[in-house]
């Protein structure tokens, strides 16, 4: 599938390195679950001196995900700061839709939280990271993961998908009210390219007003609401500033913490933007720290 340059360019993440580089290991294919025979998978980088933490990278891209997207080069601002990196790759657009690939995000924080001592790290302090694609399901993450089933089969379905952080570059958060009130995004107007992520929208303005709200994170902040950290450019036009506005105005009106930093004339992608992941390791440290 070929994908348009910006959301290839978010899937890799591909980042410069800051400094002196810490060394690490790096653990490929680590099966989290397993959808209609399809293995889903995320690598693990472990840095050499690790401080207990662990990030959640989504490897995504107009909702696309493959284990060739997954670089070191992403990792490495955040092991810098001794955080375990786990890359995880989900199924992809379009053989899964959005609502499929949620679930299966949340069955990744599921299993990372149940094999946290395998991993040395603390499964109460997980933070997340992606961007565009990635950032609307690190958001999806924080507004609505939540307790595991107490009776489920598997013990790693009974494990919490919530995390306790967010730092995303400029993610979608209404498609029901995309860059002004009204304006839909369900794989129509400006997301028109990637109508397959989306699936069958429903047609009827109440089933498809439920169905957008079901996957748009700013329909879901609630008092609790994890910190989030946004980086976004005023001059995007295909993922609009005033998504990241609108979510932040609800995170405060529930009295969370919310921050974001703006690129000046940036679009969807700013020179040397990958650096600013050293951003996201800074922010982890003062949110996920005791």
């Amino acid at each position: 599938m070929r994908i348009p340059h910006p959301f290839l360019l978010l899937a890799a993440l591909a980042c410069a390195a800051q400094g002196q580089d810490r060394a690490f290991t790096r653990t490929e294919d680590v099966i989290y679950g397993r959808t209609f025979g399809t293995a889903l998978t995320f690598d693990v980088f472990r840095p050499e001196r690790p401080n207990g933490l662990g990030v959640i990278y989504v490897v995504s891209g107009g909702w696309y995900s493959a284990h060739e997207f997954i670089s070191p080069k992403a990792a490495q601002p955040l092991l810098n700061h001794g955080y375990t990196v786990f890359a995880v790759v989900h199924g992809s657009n379009p053989r899964f839709h959005v609502p499929e690939i949620f679930e299966q995000m949340e069955r990744a924080v599921r299993f990372i939280r149940f094999h946290a001592a395998d991993y040395g790290i603390d499964p109460r302090r997980l933070g997340v990271v992606g961007g565009s694609a990635g950032g609307h399901l690190s958001l999806m993450l924080a507004t609505r993961g939540g307790p595991g089933k107490a009776d489920a089969k598997d013990p790693v379905d009974r494990e919490s998908s919530a995390v306790q952080a967010v730092a995303c570059f400029f993610p979608p958060t209404d498609f029901l009210n995309y860059g002004q009130p009204g304006e839909s995004a369900l794989g129509e107007g400006v997301l028109k390219d990637f109508k397959s992520g989306f699936g069958d929208v429903p047609t009827d303005p109440d089933a498809k007003r439920k169905f957008g709200e079901s996957i748009s994170p700013a329909y879901h902040v609630k008092p609790g609401v994890p910190p989030v950290y946004i980086l976004h450019g005023d001059a995007d036009k295909l993922v609009p500033i005033q998504q990241a506005q609108l979510f932040l105005e609800r995170v405060k009106a529930v009295g969370g913490v919310g921050q974001l930093e703006i690129r000046a004339g940036a679009q969807h992608g700013w020179p040397n933007w990958e650096a600013d992941v050293g951003l996201f390791a800074t922010w982890f440290d003062q949110q996920l720290k005791p």
